[in-house]
């Protein structure tokens, strides 16, 4: 069995929204912080033409799991390049452990997604999406 995970993406002609909510850990700093752009009541959540590129920019920078990217139409390559090689691993209090930069993520039925930027895992084992977090740590109030 393959898993595939969902990728979306919405442009204005300038830039393009990519969204991957396998990476989503419902912080809610995309619709508090542009809810002209992102708003889950509606469909498509993502209206592109919400706000000017630049602020849209500036607001997916905020996502803290990476489940928002974006590109522009020209450089569609090169938006990889600001991501390091390195990796660093955040512990987030009561909160995900963050993993930042290129990495390969082996999942139970043996198969490997690459991940970029940003990924959150759990730490609460709660998640209904492992071993990402989904957001459930804030739900039953772990603490750790």
């Amino acid at each position: 069995m393959s898993y595939t995970p969902i990728h979306k993406e919405y442009t204005n002609g300038e830039v393009t929204i990519t969204w991957e909510p396998h990476k989503c850990i419902h912080s809610k700093k995309c619709v508090s912080g542009l809810p002209s752009v992102f708003d889950f009541e509606k469909r498509p959540w993502v209206n592109s033409e919400g706000a000017s590129t630049e602020t849209i920019v500036k607001q997916i920078d905020t996502c803290p799991s990476g489940a928002l990217g974006y590109y522009f139409a020209e450089h569609k390559e090169e938006n990889t390049a600001d991501i390091t090689s390195e990796q660093l691993v955040e512990v987030i209090p009561n909160g995900p452990l963050m993993v930042y930069g290129n990495i390969q993520v082996k999942l139970p039925d043996d198969h490997i997604i690459n991940q970029s930027k940003v990924s959150a895992f759990c730490r609460c084992g709660s998640s209904q999406n492992k071993p990402f977090c989904d957001g459930t740590h804030k739900k039953i109030n772990f603490q750790g």
